[in-house]
């Protein structure tokens, strides 16, 4: 009698499922890319593919996030911020110094606590060429006199460059209808309190050509590193 053959489990074969992501990464990590030059690139992918291989990843600004949230919700005008230094780990202290610093700044420039609040925004998958991006805004605004906006946080302590900015606000205005119906996109650099917006001389079919041959790039990177 013929002994059946069983096909190997997924469990005895860990790399089949590696090998075949697809190529995916946040807007954070896009832009993070498109700001990169030369070999940089690639060894910026290839990080991200091992990250998502294990999963891994830890954002160390959450509390801050929270806290500006809370004072743009209950129109507090920065005690949440000016408390949050003192909740988190020692070894994030620092870092929670500078930026809640420049996030008050940010804060502060809205005007009056009473006349901005929350708007509810929702994450997109946005398609560039062949890579999947998710398109994820840290929050939205509502202002008395109907405006409102996607708001995206960089943290780091350089500035954004001009092609992080550039991508940054692109993505975001091109799946507007998903994040937050007839929002404005913002890139705020919580470092330095400054708000960047859309160039309203910038071409957005150039600007679709730029992405699309930096998302074809990343996407040949991603798949170079499995083989």
């Amino acid at each position: 009698m013929t002994t059946p053959v069983v096909p190997p489990s997924a469990a005895s074969r860990p790399h089949s499922s590696v090998l075949t992501l697809p190529p995916y990464t946040t807007m954070l990590g896009f832009t993070r890319y498109v700001a990169r030059n030369g070999p940089a690139k690639a060894q910026f992918v290839g990080g991200l593919r091992r990250q998502r291989e294990r999963r891994s990843g830890f954002n160390p600004h959450g509390q801050l996030v929270k806290a500006l949230k809370a004072d743009v919700a209950f129109h507090t005008g920065g005690s949440y911020l000016a408390g949050v230094t003192d909740l988190v780990k020692p070894r994030w202290r620092p870092l929670y110094e500078v930026v809640s610093a420049g996030a008050a700044t940010y804060l502060h420039s809205l005007g009056d606590p009473g006349d901005v609040s929350l708007a509810q925004t929702r994450d997109a998958l946005a398609s560039v060429g062949p890579l999947a991006v998710k398109i994820n805004p840290h929050f939205g605004l509502r202002f008395a006199d109907g405006r409102r906006e996607a708001v995206r946080l960089h943290f780091d302590e350089d500035p954004p460059s001009a092609e992080a900015v550039t991508a940054t606000l692109h993505l975001m205005a091109r799946h507007m209808d998903q994040i937050l119906p007839e929002a404005e996109p913002v890139l705020v650099d919580l470092r330095r309190g400054a708000v960047h917006r859309l160039d309203p001389a910038a071409r957005t079919a150039d600007v679709e050509r730029w992405l699309a041959g930096e998302a074809a790039a990343f996407s040949a990177i991603w798949t170079a590193v499995a083989a």
